[in-house]
C-alpha cells in the first residue's frame, strides 16, 4: 500500500516537489495558506486541507517546505502543528532553507517526542523542483537518512547524507557562501580584465582551462556570451536571485556567530549583496554583482 504523505508548504518550490510525488504514486496530502495553492495542488490529484493538524494526522510522512526558522518552528511546535497531530512513528522530513540552530533545537524536540526526522534543504531552484532533479542536502541519524531516501528519490537527481541533524543545512550555507564569493571573484576578474583591454572570450578561454576555473565562470558565466545559458545572457534575469542569495549569505553568517568560525571573505560577500539588493536590485541574478560592482547596476 503506498505512504501517505503530507506537504506543508505548497510554494514556488513545494508545488512541484508534491507534484512529483504524486507522479510516483504516493497519496499525498497538502496544506498552504494560499487558497490558489491549494487549488493548483487539487487539480494535480492532491488532497487539500485547510490546517496543518488535520493535514498530518494520518499521514506515514510529513514533508514541510517553508520560507523560514521561525516558521517551521510554529508549524512543528503550535497548538495545531506537526508534533501535537503526526501519528506515531511518522517520519518528518524539512526540506526548508533555514537556520542550523533551529534546525537542530526542531530536531531535537522531535526526537524527544519520539519522532525520526532529518533537515533536508535543496538545490536546484524551481527548474530542478519541477523536473525532479533537486540535490538534497541531508542531516540526521543514518536510519531516518534511510528512510527518507525513497521519499526524496522522485523529488532528486542527487541525495547527499551530509551527517547529524542540521548539517544538511550547514552544507547548504556552506556551500552558497562559497557560490557568492567565488561569483564576486570572477566578477571582478573579468571587470579588470575590460579594465585592461582584455575580451572577455579571451579570458573566458584562458580562466576556463586555468587554475581560475570554477563553476561560477564556468557554467554560469556572469559576463554575456561564453555561456550561452547563463542569465548573463537574458539580462540577467534569475536564476537565482540576488535577494535568495542574500537570505542564504544571512544564514551563513548567522551561523558564523553561533560557531565563531572566522569567514572575512563570506562576511563581505554578505556586505556587497545587501548593498546590492538596497540599492532595489534584489530580483536581479545574482551574477549580475558583475555591474553592480562597476556601478552599471
Amino acid at each position: 500500500m503506498a505512504q501517505t504523505i503530507a506537504f506543508i508548504g505548497l510554494g514556488n518550490m513545494g508545488l512541484p516537489m508534491s507534484k512529483n510525488l504524486l507522479g510516483a504514486g504516493f497519496r499525498v496530502y497538502g496544506y498552504d495558506l494560499s487558497a490558489n495553492a491549494l487549488e493548483a495542488f487539487s487539480e494535480a490529484s492532491g488532497k487539500p486541507f485547510t490546517n496543518v493538524g488535520e493535514a498530518v494526522k494520518a499521514a506515514d510522512v510529513v514533508v514541510t517546505m517553508l520560507p523560514s526558522g521561525a516558521i517551521v518552528k510554529g508549524v512543528y511546535e503550535g497548538e495545531d502543528g506537526v508534533f501535537a497531530n503526526a501519528k506515531e512513528g511518522a517520519l518528518l522530513i524539512d526540506s526548508s532553507t533555514i537556520d542550523v540552530d533551529t534546525a537542530r533545537v526542531v530536531a531535537q524536540s522531535a526526537a524527544d517526542k519520539g519522532f525520526a526526522m532529518v533537515d533536508a534543504p535543496v538545490s536546484g531552484g524551481v527548474g530542478g523542483a519541477a523536473a525532479g532533479t533537486l540535490a538534497f542536502m541531508v542531516g540526521g541519524s543514518e536510519e531516518a537518512f534511510e528512510r527518507a531516501k525513497p521519499v526524496l528519490e522522485p523529488m532528486a537527481g542527487k541525495i547527499v547524507h551530509c551527517g547529524q541533524s542540521g548539517n544538511g543545512q550547514a552544507a547548504k550555507v556552506c556551500n552558497n557562501m562559497l557560490l557568492a564569493v567565488s561569483m564576486i571573484g570572477v566578477s571582478e576578474a573579468f571587470n579588470l580584465g575590460r579594465a585592461l583591454g582584455l575580451d572577455d572570450q579571451v579570458f573566458f578561454d584562458v580562466a576556463s582551462n586555468a587554475s581560475g576555473q570554477c563553476w561560477s565562470l564556468t557554467s554560469y558565466c556572469p559576463v554575456p556570451g561564453p555561456v550561452p545559458a547563463s542569465p548573463a545572457n537574458n539580462d540577467y534575469k534569475p536564476g537565482f536571485a540576488t535577494a535568495l542569495m542574500l537570505k542564504d549569505l544571512r544564514l551563513a553568517m548567522q551561523a558564523v556567530r553561533s560557531s565563531g568560525a572566522n569567514t572575512p571573505m563570506g562576511a563581505r560577500a554578505a556586505e556587497i549583496y545587501t548593498e546590492m539588493d538596497d540599492a532595489g536590485h534584489g530580483g536581479v541574478d545574482f551574477s549580475g554583482v558583475l555591474k553592480h560592482l562597476t556601478g552599471a547596476l
